[in-house]
């Protein structure tokens, strides 16, 4: 067989990966961002399912266990048990005889000079510590019986506030309000900043000097005085009023996009979009936008940790999240009324609140290493 005979066999072609895909590899095979990622994952998750799985509600009050400590324990306490029974039972006006408790089982007799009502067990089943009240063993002439009550087991891993509050569950909520104002008042920054900086920094000129001018001024407005005539105009409608805030951030974005833009308009794929017609529109649309997403993303993970510090600190002074709701600076500011007595109220929010800043803090870090032209 000749050489020219023989069967030749092609190589597949190599796929190339795109500038994305390298990023991301890039991104993966740093620990800190993956770490960031993954915690980030998991508060997300847990804010957005913990509140409807966790036994306790966000809003739910439990008078006897007002600011009481954080406790691996199950609450009541063996001594708090027949001091409570006895308690209730003292509003019901029956005399009370031997209290007694067997495992989860309170066992109380009462008598009284007339015929017991059967509806004074409301007196019992009114308190947090007691649950399944029942009355047995009724004497014939309906003068004694004895009550019996399971003991309700409740578990407060973080505490409870000063009104008695689960603190493990208002952190949950919080963390969703907090994440869910961080990321609505950053995409509002995101559609604004970018479109104004894109258009501002392509355009040009006069109409550059103008767009920017105004960013300008306002940048000089007092951003207290300017929340306070949003409170004033939206009232206390959470999601107006930090759309609003996310129309005020939308300002370092603008100037950001609008210092890659003048980079990039001068580029030959640029001039190549004008050389075949196609409109100024078009060209920011198509060809500007996209290649300034790897600085828009990674100022948009260190704009959400900015917003969500703004929103603590609008809830510290009482000009953002109201009650029953609540976010993780209305928890530090009435963990901060309460430091000395009850240290709780502090500690955790804030320890939520750290976390939550630097996951994001990290993630951005990592982000922009990733997407670092120079290191690719």
């Amino acid at each position: 067989m000749s050489l020219a005979e023989e069967p030749v066999t092609l190589k597949e072609p190599v796929s190339g990966r795109s500038l994305w895909q390298d990023a991301l590899a890039r991104l993966a095979r740093n620990r800190a961002a993956m770490a960031s990622l993954l915690i980030l994952a998991v508060m997300a998750l847990a804010s957005i399912l913990g509140p409807a799985l966790w036994p306790h509600p966000y809003d739910r009050v439990y008078s006897e266990y007002v600011r009481v400590p954080a406790s691996l324990e199950a609450y009541p306490h063996e001594d708090r048990i027949v001091p409570e029974m006895q308690r209730s039972l003292a509003r019901a006006r029956v005399d009370i005889g031997a209290v007694t408790v067997a495992g989860d089982t309170v066992r109380a007799e009462i008598s009284d000079e007339e015929p017991i009502d059967p509806r004074m067990i409301r007196y019992v089943e009114r308190s947090d510590l007691f649950s399944r009240v029942r009355l047995a063993e009724t004497s014939a002439d309906g003068r004694s019986a004895v009550l019996e009550a399971e003991v309700a087991r409740l578990f407060f891993i973080a505490g409870t506030d000063g009104n008695g509050r689960d603190l493990f569950a208002r952190i949950l909520m919080a963390i969703r309000i907090s994440l869910a104002i961080g990321l609505l008042a950053t995409a509002v920054a995101l559609v604004i900043g970018v479109t104004w900086g894109a258009t501002a920094g392509y355009l040009g000129g006069r109409v550059d000097n103008v767009m920017m001018r105004i960013v300008d001024i306002l940048y000089s407005l007092p951003f207290i005085f300017f929340v306070i005539l949003l409170v004033v105009f939206f009232g206390r409608n959470l999601v107006l009023m930090f759309i609003a805030v996310g129309a005020v951030e939308w300002l370092d974005m603008a100037r950001i996009v609008r210092g890659q833009t003048l980079s990039l308009k001068r580029r030959e794929f640029v001039e190549a979009a004008e050389a075949l017609g196609v409109s100024d529109a078009g060209i920011v649309r198509r060809h500007i936008i996209p290649n300034v997403t790897g600085p828009v993303a990674v100022y948009m993970t260190l704009l959400v940790p900015k917003v969500i510090l703004l929103e603590s600190f609008l809830s510290f002074l009482g000009l953002g999240v109201q009650e029953p709701l609540t976010s993780l600076g209305v928890l530090i500011s009435e963990g901060a009324k309460n430091m000395q007595g009850a240290s709780w109220l502090l500690i955790y929010p804030s320890i939520a609140l750290a976390l939550l800043l630097f996951a994001l803090n990290f993630l951005g870090d990592g982000l922009r290493d990733a997407l670092d032209p120079k290191d690719r």
